[in-house]
């Protein structure tokens, strides 16, 4: 059921091909047939993988590795004008097409779902994607992260609906025109591309805009920047708008949230009716994600006792909480989290999960920018740790900004009681905290950049 390839996609070179969202497009659109080709930076398992169904994938950057024939070059905003084979792109006319492009024309024909919001997206995307193929929906989806049961970012589904984690980083979640969208929460982040929080709704309102008529908004009823954004577009004509959350006015109310270990059982109303479905992740906020896919699911006319036991088949998306293992005593759990927000509801759900046990925490800070606006509030979130090791600040896309480095953080932490100790040198983290760690103990590595290397390391030492 599931349309073909795009005319301009036939013959696609990726910029950057192993990053998350550029690697999910790259693999649907080569099980669909395409001729896919690209390069990325470094040698790894996605690149690996793209291989594996037929991809051309280059290590590093040269002008030689876009084919003559190309049909177009496929880029993210993170690709700088001076690419080499962006540059032999432009001398060569082939079109130059956003990620966000590439995926707006791989959902059309289809019903797409687009999952929005500062915090998240891809676990609230994977959730729908993981139920509505236990039901035989067959979707097609395309995450910013790994599935831990099929150990994938995306796939192309014979079926009807395309789950799609929609960016608001770039706004290029503007290209979407999802029928039921998805908005989790609304908080300033991304500070290279908003200056306010007006900027930010701005964008938000213009993505709800995009909704099909008679389309589907499912928001958040508790986060006060989604209700504000809720009350912003609920004049919109031809918009149908679905809260959820733990708010009495919420039209699928949480009833209740019982953690369970590294699992959680939560029982929503809906339609007047109790509901009770098991979270296989902890924390109040992965539930509360499992609640907006559930809302979005009955949106599409898919019955809600059929989605609220596909969900319970959910097992995780790496780096989401994930465990890496157990030694000595000691698990070892690796957490994406790197917005403030993000961080204690992480820490929180693994405060409650840990009971007595220690929680000690490898932060690794993501972007100076992040630091710069954020850095005192993330040191705050880290006094709800028992220790924690904080690394220098992980660059990325970003050039450094005089005087912004980790002791913000530092500073910040040791301010509100915290036990803080400062690593330069990542290679000596996994002795520092073998050094640290006792049986029983939770160990967490929690950022956006490599400090999820440092989890296996970890549990090398403390085996020895």
């Amino acid at each position: 059921m599931a349309p073909g390839i795009p005319a301009a996609m036939e013959r696609p070179h990726f910029i950057g091909i192993g990053g998350a969202g550029m690697s999910g497009i790259a693999k649907i659109l080569t099980r669909r047939g395409a001729k896919v080709a690209g390069s990325d930076s470094k040698e790894s398992a996605t690149a690996e993988a793209l291989r594996a169904l037929g991809a051309t994938v280059h290590i590093g950057h040269a002008a030689g590795h876009l084919a003559d024939d190309a049909t177009c070059v496929v880029v993210s905003s993170a690709i700088r004008a001076d690419n080499p084979e962006l540059v032999r792109a432009g001398d060569l006319a082939i079109p130059v097409v956003h990620r966000s492009d590439a995926l707006a024309s791989l959902m059309e024909g289809l019903r797409p779902i687009a999952v929005a919001g500062t915090h998240g997206k891809t676990t609230t995307t994977s959730m729908l994607a993981v139920a509505l193929t236990e039901l035989g929906l067959d979707p097609s989806y395309a995450i910013g992260g790994d599935l831990a049961g099929p150990g994938t970012n995306a796939t192309h589904g014979e079926g009807a609906i395309f789950v799609a984690e929609a960016d608001e980083s770039d706004r290029s979640f503007h290209k979407y025109d999802p029928e039921v969208a998805i908005v989790l929460n609304v908080e300033l982040d991304h500070h290279a591309n908003y200056a306010s929080m007006d900027e930010i709704y701005d964008s938000f309102e213009t993505f709800v805009g995009k909704v099909v008529p008679d389309g589907t908004l499912v928001v958040s009823a508790d986060q006060a920047g989604a209700v504000e954004l809720t009350r912003r577009v609920r004049d919109l004509s031809a918009l149908k708008v679905v809260t959820y959350g733990e708010d009495a006015s919420a039209d699928v109310r949480v009833h209740k949230i019982t953690q369970r270990g590294l699992t959680s059982e939560v029982t929503v109303v809906l339609n007047g009716k109790y509901l009770t479905f098991t979270v296989s992740v902890p924390g109040r906020h992965y539930a509360l994600n499992a609640v907006a896919a559930l809302a979005a699911g009955v949106a599409l006319g898919i019955p809600a006792h059929n989605l609220a036991s596909a969900l319970g088949k959910y097992t995780g998306v790496k780096r989401r909480l994930q465990l890496k293992g157990e030694a000595a005593g000691v698990q070892v759990i690796d957490s994406y989290a790197h917005h403030p927000t993000e961080m204690t509801a992480d820490l929180e759900a693994m405060r409650g999960a840990a009971s007595d046990a220690r929680l000690l925490v490898v932060f690794q800070p993501h972007l100076f920018s992040r630091t710069q606006e954020l850095g005192t509030e993330m040191g705050q979130a880290l006094a709800l740790a028992d220790a924690s090791v904080v690394l220098d600040i992980y660059p990325a896309r970003e050039d450094p900004i005089p005087g912004i480095t980790s002791t913000l953080i530092i500073d910040a932490a040791q301010a509100a009681g915290a036990d803080v100790t400062a690593v330069h040198d990542k290679a000596t983290v996994p002795e520092v905290i073998a050094g640290m760690a006792k049986p029983g103990d939770l160990v967490l590595t929690m950022g956006a950049g490599d400090v999820t290397d440092l989890g296996p390391q970890i549990l090398d030492h403390l085996s020895s």
